[in-house]
C-alpha cells in the first residue's frame, strides 16, 4: 500500500518540478513570458545591451488569465552590488497584449523611472563579470494609478494584493 503512495507522490513531484524548472512559469503554471531573441537562461544578444542598440528585446506573453485588468513588467539585474538594479519598468499594459515588440512599448503602457534615472529601457551593461537579468511580468486585477515618476518600490507597493499571476524570463549578459 505505501508503494502506491510513494508512486503517487513521485508523479506529483515530477509534475511540479517539470512546471517550474524552466524558470519561465511561476504561480499559476500557465502564464509564460518568452523572447524569440534568446532562450530562457541563455545569453541576451549584444543588440539589447549597452554595447549594441540598447533597445528592449521582443517579448511574448502567453496565457494571460481572463480576469486580468492590466500587466506590469520589471526588468532588473540580479547580480548588482546592492542586490538588484532596475533597467526597465512598465505598467498598465493592456491584458490582451501578446507581444511587446523590440524597441517599443505597448500603446497605453506607462514607463517608470529605472535606476539610470530615466523613463526608458536601459540595456544590460555589467561592469566586469557576466550578470543575470530577469524580465518579470505580473498579471494584475486592476489598472494602476501611478504616474511616470514612479520607481520599482512604488510599483511593487501599488501591486500588493493585486497580483493574480506572474512569470519570468531569465538571461545573462557579458560585456566584451
Amino acid at each position: 500500500m505505501w508503494i502506491f503512495f510513494v508512486f503517487i507522490f513521485s508523479i506529483h513531484f515530477v509534475f511540479l518540478i517539470s512546471k517550474t524548472m524552466g524558470g519561465e512559469t511561476i504561480k499559476d503554471g500557465k502564464l509564460k513570458i518568452s523572447s524569440p531573441a534568446f532562450e530562457n537562461n541563455g545569453p541576451i544578444p549584444k543588440k539589447y545591451g549597452c554595447e549594441g542598440d540598447n533597445v528592449n528585446p521582443p517579448l511574448k506573453i502567453e496565457n494571460t488569465p481572463a480576469e486580468a485588468k492590466s500587466i506590469a513588467l520589471i526588468f532588473d539585474d540580479q547580480d548588482a552590488p546592492r542586490g538588484s538594479y532596475v533597467h526597465w519598468l512598465l505598467w498598465n499594459i493592456n491584458p490582451k497584449t501578446k507581444e511587446i515588440r523590440g524597441n517599443s512599448i505597448p500603446e497605453g503602457a506607462v514607463q517608470g523611472v529605472n535606476d539610470f534615472k530615466k523613463n526608458n529601457y536601459g540595456g544590460p551593461c555589467p561592469p566586469t563579470r557576466p550578470h543575470r537579468y530577469v524580465f518579470k511580468v505580473f498579471i494584475l486585477d486592476t489598472v494602476l494609478s501611478l504616474n511616470s515618476n514612479a520607481t520599482k518600490p512604488d510599483l511593487e507597493k501599488a501591486m500588493e494584493g493585486h497580483i493574480i499571476g506572474q512569470a519570468q524570463l531569465k538571461g545573462s549578459y557579458k560585456r566584451k
